[in-house]
């Protein structure tokens, strides 16, 4: 199962762990009576309000395209706004970009082996659309891809965008998609919530905390075909109720139904051995003409299987003494 560990935040010592569709933020927080730091994990603000109900619509298309499919085609358009947002990251950061720059391929990269990869003409189409937006529009940056961890909350994420459009602060984030899905409300909600908490002071470019008095939320999709300017900034309300509505959908789907507990980081997927049934010696030598090594499965052996072949030769034992 891969497992992708990176440091998000070095000054916080925040950490993000991807696992299959899972992604968690871990943080050292100190004990209230030890004082030494303890990691605590929190789940992804787009984890949380993927559970929330996706309509009617979404449906019919996952039962017209069906499970493997539909699949595949989330996961491409993931891979395709990840190398976009990257993209942007960059440009707002300063740096040139040329139709031939390279960025990371996160669906192909693991831990230890990063893959970078050229835009696509459609990805390109997305980054040329973002710098149209921002010449017409001409917001003043604050922060870009700033993580925010919400302790009293209980999630995490990443911020895409902080600025200023008129003098009205806004927080945004950038999609590839054709529609504003209500789990995107939900996502921009909970980071404008962990803002305004005071939980997670922004600072401006210059280290500076940001004055964010009166921050808006909104969706800005770059690489839109339903208009002629090929991007859209929507402006959304505050959504954080539903999104705790959804935080309690997740918590009921990844809680053990054994002890009542959240379940680990990056084990809420069951581990497999690479041989799940090893075969009978007997019939592998007889099938290959080669007597087999005996294959030693007593780590996979549970304490029951153990007290249970116990108990049995205890058995057995006491019927020949008698």
């Amino acid at each position: 199962m891969k497992k992708i560990i990176r440091e998000v935040d070095e000054k916080r010592g925040i950490v993000q762990i991807t696992v299959a569709d899972e992604r968690w933020y871990m943080k050292p927080v100190p004990n209230n009576e030890t004082g030494i730091p303890e990691y605590v994990a929190v789940p992804s603000v787009t984890w949380i309000a993927g559970h929330w109900p996706k309509g009617i619509g979404f449906y019919k298309w996952l039962a017209d395209k069906g499970w493997d499919e539909a699949e595949a085609v989330k996961q491409a358009a993931g891979d395709k706004g990840s190398r976009v947002h990257l993209a942007i990251e960059r440009i707002l950061k300063g740096e040139e970009f040329r139709i031939d720059t390279k960025v990371v391929d996160k669906g192909r990269s693991s831990e230890g082996n990063t893959i970078e990869t050229e835009l696509t003409y459609e990805e390109l189409v997305c980054v040329q659309t973002f710098l149209d937006w921002f010449k017409a529009v001409q917001p003043e940056t604050i922060a870009t891809e700033r993580t925010i961890f919400s302790e009293s909350h209980g999630y995490a994420g990443t911020i895409d965008y902080i600025c200023r459009i008129g003098g009205v602060p806004y927080l945004i984030d950038f999609k590839t998609s054709k529609q504003v899905w209500r789990e995107y409300e939900l996502q921009v909600s909970a980071y404008r919530m962990a803002v305004d908490n005071g939980e997670n002071p922004i600072l401006d470019q210059l280290g500076n905390p940001a004055n964010l008095s009166g921050l808006r939320t909104a969706i800005l999709q770059v690489g839109y075909t339903l208009n002629k300017d090929g991007y859209k900034f929507t402006e959304v309300g505050d959504a954080f109720p539903e999104f705790k509505i959804a935080q309690s959908i997740w918590k009921a789907e990844n809680t053990s139904k054994r002890d009542g507990e959240l379940l680990t980081p990056g084990f809420t997927k069951r581990e497999f051995p690479i041989v799940l049934a090893p075969g009978k010696k007997e019939q592998a030598s007889a099938a290959t003409g080669v007597a087999e090594t005996a294959v030693d499965i007593s780590e996979h052996v549970t304490s029951e299987q153990a007290e249970l072949e116990l108990n049995e030769g205890s058995k057995k034992r006491r019927t020949k003494a008698a």
